[in-house]
């Protein structure tokens, strides 16, 4: 079957892949599935700074509203404000134009059902199948049942309200903020300012044209820099739609979402508030949180990459913390989906009780050496069944020994092949060997 939706949405080159025919009907197809028997349903929609943002927006605005859904313009805000608010005001559903951490000519959109969850693989598949069957079986509104579009973006208050109620006092703290010239930039400087911290705010643009752009939780080196020159406490860098978060600590060190979530593991287990005492992350994530598990005293389970996975092994067990490598985070207590700004309050939690350095913090997670290689492929299709890809992993399997990981995967959301190694030899041999594995599989996709 036809695929639309990837690991995070749909996304795609905004006015090519991702058109605003496309948007439109996939807002006909949404609202209509979604809508229920309210007697007047409501659909959400945000959007991040792109500039194709205002062109998809109106199209996707029109396809909900021609079905006899109203529409409520929230602007430029975060994914999960999106999902937050779409529970917080029981709306049937809730939708953001973003492609999140991707380049600026790319768009997408994710959306979230009225529980504020992200829709389920058998949904996404029926839209799927109503779309690509070229046929429109649903009624269109007429007269005073079609639906209403407006711009309306006073619920965010709800979102900001409830994040300061979380954040701690952050007096004395000086803090980098990298808002990534995306949604962050509206809300995470008045966030981090009410809770008293002092604040230094870099790549806060959102005019759109360089969302992304050697900036935010994908490229922290001037974050770093800033954090070290600025003699800041830590440094927050988020991404495009600000559902990940990477830090940096008072050395210009990066921390990823791997030692984010031990830091805030450790802190969850000594309150007891560590749902079973476990932390659920993905198969990305270094060995080494197994390792600091079983020395204090939490389990860990892995997931398949994609926070949808994460999420799911969540709430199948009732975990409350979970996430990945790459700063998706998810504190089911507070969100359904993960989100920047609150895993940032939730980690300033733990360093403010410890009152030591970030670093210190931050060096709790013992690391096997670990690289990732990205490598742009014309199809990632049929990379599993390639005898020379095969081969070449077999062969690297019984060079690096055990323990060892080695991971392929496509990337979800961009025509990427990703490679990880993971083995207890230098750091410098193993990027030569994922770098080689890499050429393998790129002369053979390519």
């Amino acid at each position: 079957m036809e695929k639309l939706f990837g690991t995070d949405g749909i996304r795609g080159v905004a006015n090519q892949a991702l058109t605003p025919e496309l948007a439109f009907q996939i807002g006909r197809i949404t609202a209509s599935l979604l809508k229920g028997k309210d007697q007047r349903p409501l659909i959400l929609v945000g959007r991040d700074t792109r500039l194709s943002g205002g062109m998809l927006e109106g199209s996707l605005a029109a396809g909900i509203a021609s079905t006899g859904v109203d529409v409520q313009l929230l602007g430029v805000i975060s994914t999960p404000a999106v999902a937050f608010i779409t529970r917080k005001v029981k709306a049937n559903a809730g939708v953001v134009i973003s492609a999140s951490h991707n380049p600026i000519e790319d768009n997408g959109l994710k959306i979230f059902n009225r529980q504020g969850l992200k829709l389920s693989q058998r949904l996404e598949q029926q839209i799927e199948q109503i779309y690509f069957s070229g046929r429109d079986p649903f009624s269109r509104a007429v007269g005073a049942g079609v639906g209403q579009v407006y711009h309306n973006p006073a619920p965010v208050s709800y979102y900001l309200d409830y994040l300061k109620q979380q954040g701690p006092d952050l007096k004395g703290l000086r803090v980098v903020v990298d808002c990534g010239h995306g949604a962050a930039c509206h809300i995470a400087p008045e966030i981090f300012c009410s809770l008293g911290a002092t604040v230094k705010v870099i790549h806060e643009s959102p005019d759109g044209s360089l969302i992304n752009v050697d900036c935010g939780a994908t490229s922290p080196g001037r974050l770093s820099r800033e954090v070290v020159q600025w003699r800041g406490d830590i440094g927050l860098a988020f991404d495009g739609d600000a559902d990940r978060l990477i830090a940096v600590d008072e050395q210009g060190q990066v921390v990823d979402g791997d030692a984010i979530m031990a830091i805030c593991a450790l802190e969850m287990v000594s309150k007891g508030l560590l749902n079973h005492n476990t932390l659920v992350v993905t198969v990305m994530s270094n060995g080494g949180l197994e390792l600091l598990g079983k020395q204090r005293g939490f389990t860990v389970l892995r997931t398949p990459v994609g926070d949808r996975f994460v999420l799911a092994k969540m709430l199948e067990g009732g975990y409350n913390l979970g996430g990945e490598q790459s700063g998706h985070i998810i504190f089911t207590d507070h969100c359904t989906t993960g989100d920047g700004l609150l895993t940032a309050l939730q980690m300033l939690k733990a360093v403010q009780v410890q009152d030591r350095p970030f670093s210190e913090l931050a060096a709790v997670l013992p690391r096997f050496p670990q690289v990732l290689v990205n490598r742009q492929v014309s199809s990632t299709a049929g990379w599993q069944s390639n005898k020379t890809i095969a081969s070449k992993i077999a062969e690297l399997k019984q060079r690096l020994g055990q323990p060892s990981q080695i991971l392929v995967r496509p990337s979800g959301t961009e025509p990427v092949i990703r490679v990880m190694l993971e083995a207890p030899i230098s750091e410098d041999e193993l990027w030569e060997q994922a770098q080689a594995l890499a050429e393998v599989i790129a002369q053979e996709l390519n």
